[in-house]
């Protein structure tokens, strides 16, 4: 008697099977919380992708004349490998999701004004902490803990290939 594993992978079923690729590419945000993340992200960048784009940094203004009976708004800036800054709100929305990245141990408290542009547009965020060589394992914490709340899926990533994979495991 064949296991179930045995008959779907049989010559009859292999019939039955959609030969199409089973999905599109995603249109992913991927953003770097600090400089040693920036680094990671622009190497990561060099890569062949189909629909990813990748930010540096993260930098606010605020409108020093704002209209008449609205308090002054602050913006979020988002700039990409070539230095342009993008309305960080506009490339949630176009997004499919979004990958913050940042070094264990650094500042990643930023993370609450992505969340809330992913949160406006039901958008996942998704988080990766990556250690350094002389990381210790509060510095993880204290990372996982900027990240934890705002975060669908948080993920402690060891080296520049575990992030190149997770991408590619979500269409980007």
């Amino acid at each position: 008697m064949l296991s179930e594993s045995e008959r779907m992978a049989s010559a009859h079923e292999l019939t039955f099977r959609i030969k199409d690729p089973n999905s599109k590419p995603r249109s992913i945000a991927v953003i770097a919380l600090d400089k040693a993340s920036a680094a990671i992200v622009d190497q990561i960048s060099h890569e062949q992708w189909r629909g990813a784009h990748f930010f540096t940094s993260l930098s606010f203004s605020t409108d020093k004349q704002p209209a008449e009976g609205q308090s002054q708004a602050m913006q979020a800036w988002l700039n990409d490998l070539a230095g342009r800054a993008l309305n960080l709100v506009a490339e949630v929305e176009k997004s499919d999701f979004v990958v913050v990245i940042t070094a264990a141990g650094e500042d990643a408290r930023a993370v609450s004004v992505i969340a809330d542009a992913c949160a406006m547009f039901h958008k996942s965020l998704l988080g990766l902490v990556i250690p350094q060589d002389d990381t210790s394992d509060k510095d993880i914490d204290i990372s996982l803990g900027h990240l934890r709340p705002h975060s669908r899926m948080l993920v402690v990533a060891h080296g520049i290939d575990y992030i190149e994979v997770m991408l590619t495991a979500l269409r980007a």
